[in-house]
């Protein structure tokens, strides 16, 4: 397990530099895309194979058969055949490696960065099939902006999938941005002319990262600190332990459940802010500019601790935690799904993430705890809005309930397996799952007219709410953004609905 780190955090220290190396020499101002498609794959490729070995093959067999799928089988169907083909070879990987090879260890595996490349097979397959075979009012706002308009060469889609940047643990990007910075035009600034449709083009000095380089790599210090200092000081595994469970007051139980899911954080927050780093530190990443011209470099971040840990609801906490993932759900099933968006949504979800039995207990467990918390807060929220005293002990007792319900969902994605997933619930004696299933049917959500036009029309509401947003103060060419550091909540909106 420490060997498997210590690899993985060498080989991003080495893309770091990469990526300090790739901004200084060889800038889009200094040399041709070509070039820098060709650096930032190769340097990809040579870190995945230093990493994984001759396993790293798998990256440039399940890319390359994608490849041929969407050129052979063309733009009206090669979504569907390309998302098929590219989930379908992660999960046998994962099949192969979990029960063949290693069992439990899943930290750092040669699946994690087929799973980033398995989402931008799939998004790109789709943002193609809008953009050269479906007509543009057939597409909401957001798949306009993230539509591709022609086929992409190998050579850029082998950088898109396999860069430097992201081949290790991404996070995940739209097409269009990577394009959009290779090409070296992420700073020209779009903005309405006085009749509202007239577009001026302008371009603004290129920003620096390194402040909000330093200040991710702050974040991953502090993060991967804690987690060699304290997490391994509070395991998971302890609250299946049978002396703890025989001893230990209802109290200790779901205090330590808190702590312990707590501690199993920050080795997350550390690899995905670590990849934001090398991103930024490549310069790409950058959103637009706040109000007040300070730039902001957090076009594909994965996660906003503080919102994390503050979270007073289900929903909160998902949007927040795993950004770019939830985003991807969104566009490729969520939005696309002709039923039960929700729990397709959740299934999506797990397959995904891999065939550990844990998994698929955490993510129906979710569904579970979405409608419930939705429920709640339909029918409960509007009472406690004022006075702020009132509202102030609302947010104190939804933080207390979302933090534990959170840790009791997950608890079984740390632990992998069926048997002592069980152990934990009833342990429990199922007892959220209980009070969700109650909630769900005593409280059920009150469907206002507006609420089933919005549900009718989810699409176009969520696109026009987007709109309004981008377009109030101008937007970068980057497709998939607002470009308003203080609208940060915006990004989370065009997925919040995922959640709910």
């Amino acid at each position: 397990y420490l060997n498997i780190w210590v690899n993985f955090v060498v080989c991003q220290l080495f893309a770091l530099l990469a990526a300090i190396w790739f901004r200084t020499y060889l800038h889009s101002s200094k040399t041709s895309s070509f070039i820098r498609h060709v650096v930032a794959t190769l340097l990809g490729l040579y870190l995945a194979l230093f990493c994984f070995g001759w396993y790293a093959l798998h990256f440039l067999v399940q890319s390359g058969i994608s490849y041929c799928v969407m050129i052979i089988i063309g733009v009206e169907n090669m979504h569907k055949y390309c998302f098929v083909f590219a989930l379908g070879y992660l999960t046998v990987c994962q099949v192969t490696r979990v029960y063949i090879f290693d069992y439990g260890q899943y930290s750092a595996d040669f699946s994690g960065p087929m799973m980033i490349i398995t989402q931008k097979i799939t998004s790109l397959a789709y943002e193609i099939h809008d953009g050269m075979f479906r007509k543009d009012e057939e597409l909401t706002s957001s798949q306009r902006d993230l539509a591709v308009r022609r086929m992409p060469s190998l050579l850029e889609y082998l950088s898109y999938n396999c860069n430097f940047m992201g081949i290790l643990a991404g996070p995940l990007c739209s097409y269009k941005d990577y394009i959009t910075f290779i090409e070296g035009r992420s700073y020209h600034m779009t903005q309405s002319g006085e009749n509202g449709k007239e577009e001026i083009q302008s371009e603004r000095t290129e920003p620096s990262p390194n402040t909000a380089v330093i200040q991710k790599l702050l974040v991953c210090g502090l993060s991967l600190l804690f987690h060699l200092t304290i997490s391994t000081t509070l395991p998971v595994e302890y609250n299946i332990d049978e002396h703890f469970q025989a001893t230990a007051s209802w109290p200790t139980k779901i205090i330590y459940l808190y702590i312990s899911l707590l501690a199993a954080r920050p080795k997350y927050y550390f690899a995905w802010t670590l990849a934001d780093a090398i991103n930024n530190a490549a310069g790409f990443g950058f959103r637009g500019y706040d109000k007040n011209g300070a730039a902001c470099w957090d076009l594909i971040s994965n996660l906003r601790i503080q919102q994390i840990e503050m979270s007073t609801s289900f929903k909160m906490f998902l949007d927040n935690w795993n950004i770019q993932t939830a985003l991807w759900l969104k566009r490729v099933c969520y939005e696309r799904a002709s039923f039960s968006p929700t729990i397709q949504t959740f299934i999506l979800s797990a397959i995904w993430h891999g065939v550990y039995p844990g998994y698929y207990l955490t993510f129906l467990t979710g569904v579970l705890m979405t409608l419930a918390a939705r429920a709640m807060r339909n029918n409960f929220r509007h009472y406690f809005i004022e006075p702020s005293q009132l509202k102030l002990l609302y947010d104190v007792i939804t933080w207390i309930v979302t933090q534990v319900a959170i840790s009791y969902t997950v608890v079984p994605f740390v632990l992998l397996s069926i048997k002592p997933s069980f152990t934990f619930y009833s342990s429990w004696y199922y007892s959220l799952h209980i009070l969700g299933i109650l909630v769900v049917l005593l409280f059920p959500v009150k469907k206002t007219q507006g609420r089933k036009n919005a549900h009718e029309s989810i699409q176009l509401s969520q696109s026009k709410k987007f709109d309004e947003g981008e377009h109030s103060l101008g937007r970068n060419s980057f497709s998939t953004t607002n470009n308003v550091c203080n609208q940060n909540q915006e990004i989370a909106s065009r997925h919040s609905s995922l959640k709910q």
